[in-house]
């Protein structure tokens, strides 16, 4: 994790019954000395200068730079697989550099077992997320058996074509909550030609796909390995990284916050704030009568155990929201009369 004083843990419970949110992270191997392993590019332009137009790291930036919503800007964290010491191996440089400023990570050149070693990797942190393509049933199934959280699979058998790079350059850098990443079209992407039947089993392994729906181009779900929605998980990490910034700005700016119910109503009002863009954005579900279905609670310092006071750390906050869904399908039915 970065440096900082505030952790925050979201976990999803489910009843019985940085500049923009999408910054991508392209993973890439480049033979031979690195003067800079990691590094920032603002255009194709850049990227040649680096990785000429022959490399599948630059086929990746351009199909994200190639996307109407792209983002500002790009990451590419380069490996040497030959090399005898150092980083050689694409989730090593995955490691050394995950707290940097990106939020969907991308492999350019990396096998099928390199691409489960990532996933795994990044379901053990718990934020952020891996996008990769599958262009059999076997390789979704790779994926599947271990119902990654954090994992986002685009079934895809054009191997000439990057889906994957292409939906993380058109969705991810969206408002977080605004967008449903299903039914998205992308640039340079071709529809694969699927029946009804046939697109199923794609969504029961977790996948999605690149179809032709009433005579549009677009994804076919929205979903990660696990059947969740993406943006849902998107949302969850938005809430937890602008709190950690919200609550740790309000600590770094405050001459002093005090062990007191005054200095926790700063946390309570910091987190509120956050809750609050995140309804507005629609992150966060609304009753029907039109309120934020969120709940907060601060505990007071006399219910603060001793220990926590002299070590100056407060554990009193938790809250807790219902995301707000989206429709995806529709069953309609109707009449006629004579």
């Amino acid at each position: 994790m970065p440096l900082q004083d505030v952790n925050v843990t979201i976990d999803i419970t489910k009843p019985a019954e940085y500049v923009g949110f999408g910054k991508p992270l392209i993973l890439a191997e480049k033979t031979g000395p690195l003067e800079t392993p990691f590094k920032n590019y603002k255009s194709l332009t850049d990227v040649a200068v680096d990785f000429p137009e022959s490399t599948k790291a630059y086929a990746k930036a351009k199909a994200v730079f190639d996307q109407e919503h792209r983002p500002v800007s790009l990451s590419i964290a380069a490996y040497d697989p030959a090399a005898a010491d150092g980083v050689n191996t694409p989730v090593g440089i995955l490691e050394k550099y995950y707290d940097n400023d990106w939020v969907f990570v991308i492999a350019a050149d990396a096998e099928l077992s390199e691409r489960v070693a990532i996933a795994d990797f990044v379901e053990t942190k718990r934020y952020k997320f891996f996008v990769t393509t599958a262009a059999t049933a076997s390789d979704r199934t790779a994926f599947k058996t271990k119902e990654y959280e954090r994992t986002i699979v685009f079934y895809h058998t054009k191997d000439d074509e990057h889906p994957d790079a292409a939906l993380v350059g058109e969705v991810a850098n969206q408002t977080v909550g605004k967008v449903t990443w299903k039914f998205k079209t992308l640039t340079g992407i071709t529809p694969i030609d699927i029946q009804p039947d046939e697109l199923t089993p794609i969504h029961k392994d977790g996948a999605i796909a690149y179809v032709t729906k009433a005579g549009k181009p677009q994804t076919s779900e929205g979903i990660v390995v696990s059947g969740e929605y993406i943006d849902v998980m998107h949302g969850k990490d938005w809430v937890k990284f602008s709190m950690e910034m919200e609550i740790q700005t309000a600590l770094s700016n405050a001459p002093k916050v005090p062990y007191s119910n005054e200095g926790i109503s700063l946390f309570e009002g910091a987190s509120t704030t956050v809750l609050q863009t995140a309804t507005a954005q629609g992150i966060i579900d609304k009753d029907d009568a039109g309120n934020p279905m969120y709940t907060i609670v601060a505990k007071p310092r006399s219910e603060m155990p001793e220990e926590e006071r002299k070590g100056r750390k407060y554990s009193g906050l938790s809250f807790s929201y219902k995301p707000e869904g989206a429709i995806h399908e529709g069953d309609i039915k109707g009449e006629i009369f004579k």
